[in-house]
């Protein structure tokens, strides 16, 4: 196993190399980078000047300077190559990528093009409002889905089954954004009831109550953001602890375990369970990145939460490359890191899994 530990480590360098690259190739031909978020935050205000009278020092009659760069015409060529100095576009692109992997390598990300702060204590920062909501996804979840996928294929074909299993269907169908406005319309101030608050993961007076009423405050302002995703997070799971089971008891070992005269508990959780949840506890590493990175972008705007996946979507649509790269990495990373660790748990759960003896 060490040996394999091992090779996958050393895979992990050429992997994060090479989508780090793709990025960053793509991110060359994308239009609207930086610089021409500027120029055209300039040019806009220069063209409100002319309109009341007044006039733009950094605009200089005529000229094709800027050709590079759309709207740049008529701007000082000097203004323009401070601008690339000041966002690192003067130097070749090999080495501005080297560069960046080589501060990335020491977990060195910079700072913001447009928030002047690092970027590590901006993803600190956001890194609560993400906590949250991935920690009670993935705990509620998995509470709610093993018990029920376990019910449902105990008593498979039954009508709790056939309700259950259309609920969930519905329910996963249903887009997380149209049920958040469903909720915010009838149970945040809408056109029903106003019992939870519509934005924000605290209170504004939230550091002057009680720790009672900090928890009470922290939970009430939760209730309808993980309700919304809640409703697709545990779908996927019930489903798959399900047939996982069902696949499980028709096995030999389980008529044999019968027929020696254990208790239907005993054979389901003495000898079932753990050969059925292999599958489910070994997806657990990924399941917990993704309920901490992905799938919340539109709830957070919705409920106003200012998350990662909010702070990726504005550095994506601003161009702000040192949060849009650094992200990337350290996602990236992790996803890496995780895949590894569902091997090891295969082979806890399973001693029988041995990935010594295959090819990475």
């Amino acid at each position: 196993m060490g040996a394999y530990i091992l090779r996958r480590l050393l895979l992990m360098i050429p992997t994060i190399v090479g989508i780090m690259a793709i990025s960053f190739a793509v991110v060359q031909f994308a239009p609207g980078g930086p610089v021409e978020q500027v120029i055209s935050e300039l040019t806009n205000a220069a063209g409100s000047d002319r309109l009341t009278g007044g006039g733009g020092d950094l605009l200089q009659g005529g000229g094709d300077e800027g050709g590079r760069y759309r709207g740049a015409q008529g701007l000082d060529p000097e203004f323009i190559a401070k601008l690339e100095k000041q966002f690192g576009f003067d130097k070749p692109p090999l080495e501005r990528f080297l560069s960046m992997m080589w501060n990335y390598a020491r977990f060195d990300f910079g700072e913001s093009f447009f928030r002047n702060t690092s970027v590590v204590d901006l993803i600190i920062d956001k890194m609560p409002v993400s906590i949250s909501l991935g920690l009670w996804i993935l705990i509620f979840s998995y509470a709610i889905s093993i018990p029920l996928g376990i019910r449902k294929a105990v008593t498979d074909g039954s009508t709790f089954d056939v309700w259950t299993s259309g609920i969930i269907i519905v329910g996963y169908a249903v887009p997380g954004f149209l049920f958040a406005i469903l909720l915010i319309v009838v149970f945040a101030g809408g056109s029903f009831f106003d019992w939870f608050p519509l934005r924000g993961l605290v209170s504004d007076n939230f550091y002057e109550l009680p720790w009672w009423q900090k928890i009470l405050d922290y939970f009430w302002h939760m209730t309808l953001p993980l309700i919304t995703l809640l409703l697709s997070a545990f779908a996927t799971t019930t489903l798959l602890t399900k047939n996982s089971f069902i696949d499980e008891i028709k096995k030999q070992y389980v008529t044999t375990a019968r027929a020696k005269g254990l208790s239907e508990r005993r054979v389901l959780y003495g000898h079932v369970f753990r050969n059925a949840m292999l599958i489910v506890i070994a997806g657990f590493p990924g399941a917990f990145i993704s309920a901490f990175f992905t799938g919340s972008l539109l709830i957070e705007y919705i409920f106003s939460l200012d998350g990662l996946g909010r702070l990726g979507y504005d550095a994506v649509v601003k161009r702000d490359y040192p949060i849009v790269f650094a992200t990337l990495y350290i996602f990236s990373l992790m996803g890496l890191f995780v895949g590894l660790i569902s091997d090891l748990i295969y082979t806890w759960v399973d001693p029988r899994i041995d990935f010594e003896r295959r090819d990475v």
